[in-house]
C-alpha cells in the first residue's frame, strides 16, 4: 500500500469564512453498461460514529459520474476493512466488477489516516492501494482524492472529484431587494464558502489556470467594472472599468493575460489584457457586438460570440502578443443561435448555449468533424462549464421558476441538478485540476 501525505493547497474555509448553504445533488440519468462495483463503510476503532462517512461520500462521487453503479448498502455480503479479510467467491456472486475496502484511524497527534484498497473481484488482485493523512477539517476532501485515484485507475482518465466549482447566488430578502454572492464549493455542492457578497448584480466568474484566483464583473460601483480577486488572502484589484461595457473576463492558459468585451470606443469588441504591463490589445475591429471571449487550450486564439454574419455564431480567431493573427473564422452554421463558448480541455470540443425553434439548450461541437450534438431538453440553459477532465459539463437552467446548476456528461447519457435552498443560483465555472 503507498503512503500519500497530503497537504490542502486550497485553503478554501481558512481563506473564505464560515459556510452559508449548500447545494443538493440529484442524478437524473446513467451510463447504460456502469461498472457495478461495492464500497465498503470504512473501518472504525473510535467510540463515536465517524467524522465523515468515507465509503458513502465516495460511491456519491462515482455514481454521479455515471459510470459506475456502487452496490447499495444493505446488499453487501461482508465487511471487510482489509483484502485479507476478503473472500473473493462471496463477491464473484453479486456480479460486482471492483471491490474498494478501507478504515479510518485517528492517530496520536489528532490527525487522521485514511486506508484504502481497491480490487479486482475476477482476480482476486489490488489494482491501488493508499494511506493518506489528512485532518478532521479536510475529511471530505480526502475522500474525494479517493475517488479520483478509483476512478483514473478504473477509467484510465484524471477523475474531477477533488475540485470545485463556483457560482452566482441571488437571494432576495423580506423586502424583495436581492443580494447577490459570488460562492465556492466542492464539486458535489458541499462546503459553500463565500467569496464576495454586494447588493448589486454579479457575472461571469472565471478561474485562474492556478485556481488560486477568480475574474468576474460586477456592478458595485453602479456601471460594470471587472475585478480580480486571490480566493486564499482575499486581495481584490480592478482590472477594467472603461466607459460603456466591462465583461466576459476569461483567464489565458498561462494565467498572465485576461480576454475582457469592451466597448470603450463605442462598439463591443474582443481585448486582450496584459496583466503584469496592463497593456491593452484590440483584438476584434467590427461593426458588429463581438463578446464572450475563451481561450483555446493553446493560448494562440479566442473562440467568441458575434452576430456579424446576421446572427449570434461562433467565431475563431488567432491572437497574438502584439493583437490579432489574421482573420475571424467562423466555427457554427447550425440553428440561429450559438452562443457563449466554453472550451474542452484538450481543445477538442466547444460547448455553447443552442438557439433553435424558441428553446436555448446545451450543445456541443466536435471541432474536427463539425458536428454539432445537443445535450439538454430544457428551454432555457446558459453558462456552460467544462469539467477539468473534459467528461462533464456544469451549466445553469430553470427549474420551477428558480435558478438552478445542472451537469451533463459529453455524451448527453448522464444529467445531474443542483439547487440551492432559498434562492436562484446561476453563472457556474468549474475550477482547473490542482497541481
Amino acid at each position: 500500500m503507498k503512503r500519500l501525505i497530503v497537504s490542502c493547497l486550497f485553503l478554501l474555509v481558512a481563506a473564505v469564512g464560515s459556510a452559508r448553504a449548500e447545494l443538493t445533488i440529484q442524478v437524473t440519468g446513467y451510463v447504460k453498461g456502469a461498472s457495478p462495483i461495492a464500497i465498503v463503510p470504512f473501518g472504525w476503532k473510535g467510540g463515536a460514529a465517524p467524522p465523515q462517512r468515507m465509503a458513502a461520500i465516495i460511491g456519491a462521487d462515482l455514481h454521479r459520474s455515471g459510470r459506475f453503479q456502487p452496490l447499495a448498502d444493505k446488499d453487501l455480503v461482508a465487511r471487510p476493512h482489509d483484502a485479507g479479510q476478503v473472500d473473493f467467491g462471496d463477491w464473484r456472486k453479486l456480479d460486482v466488477d471492483s471491490l474498494v475496502v478501507g478504515r479510518l484511524d485517528q492517530l496520536a497527534d489528532g490527525r487522521y489516516q485514511a486506508q484504502f484498497q481497491l480490487l479486482d473481484v475476477a482476480t482476486g488482485k489490488q489494482l491501488a492501494g493508499y494511506s493518506i493523512t489528512s485532518t478532521k477539517a479536510n475529511l471530505r476532501q480526502t475522500a474525494h482524492q479517493i475517488s479520483d485515484i478509483i476512478y483514473q485507475t478504473l477509467t484510465g482518465e484524471r477523475g474531477a472529484f477533488d475540485t470545485h466549482i463556483a457560482y452566482v447566488t441571488v437571494v432576495r430578502g423580506k423586502a424583495g431587494k436581492p443580494t447577490y454572492r459570488l460562492a465556492v464549493a466542492d464539486a458535489d455542492g458541499y462546503n459553500e464558502q463565500v467569496v464576495y457578497e454586494s447588493s448589486q448584480p454579479i457575472l461571469s466568474p472565471a478561474w485562474s489556470p492556478d485556481g488560486t484566483r477568480l475574474a468576474y464583473v460586477s456592478f458595485a460601483s453602479g456601471r460594470p467594472a471587472v475585478y480580480i480577486q486571490n480566493i486564499l488572502t482575499r486581495h481584490t484589484q480592478k482590472v477594467a472599468a472603461y466607459q460603456g461595457l466591462n465583461n466576459a473576463p476569461a483567464f489565458s492558459p498561462d494565467g498572465r493575460r485576461l480576454a475582457l468585451t469592451l466597448s470603450k470606443d463605442g462598439n463591443a469588441d474582443i481585448y486582450v489584457l496584459d496583466l503584469a504591463s496592463k497593456t491593452l490589445h484590440q483584438i476584434t475591429h467590427s461593426y458588429a457586438i463581438d463578446t464572450e471571449a475563451a481561450w483555446m487550450p493553446d493560448g494562440k486564439s479566442l473562440v467568441f460570440t458575434s452576430d456579424r454574419g446576421g446572427s449570434p455564431q461562433l467565431y475563431q480567431i488567432g491572437v497574438g502578443p502584439a493583437g490579432a493573427t489574421g482573420q475571424a473564422r467562423r466555427l457554427t452554421f447550425d440553428g440561429n443561435y450559438n452562443a457563449r463558448a466554453a472550451v474542452s480541455p484538450d481543445g477538442k470540443k466547444v460547448a455553447m448555449i443552442h438557439g433553435a425553434q424558441g428553446a436555448f439548450r446545451i450543445a456541443v461541437l466536435d471541432l474536427a468533424q463539425g458536428y454539432l450534438q445537443v445535450l439538454t431538453d430544457s428551454r432555457l440553459d446558459e453558462s456552460p462549464s467544462f469539467s477539468p477532465n473534459g467528461s462533464m459539463i456544469i451549466y445553469a437552467s430553470q427549474r420551477g421558476g428558480r435558478g438552478v446548476l445542472r451537469v451533463v456528461s459529453v455524451d448527453g447519457r448522464v444529467h445531474q441538478s443542483l439547487s440551492l435552498r432559498g434562492g436562484d443560483v446561476r453563472e457556474p465555472a468549474w475550477s482547473p485540476f490542482k497541481n
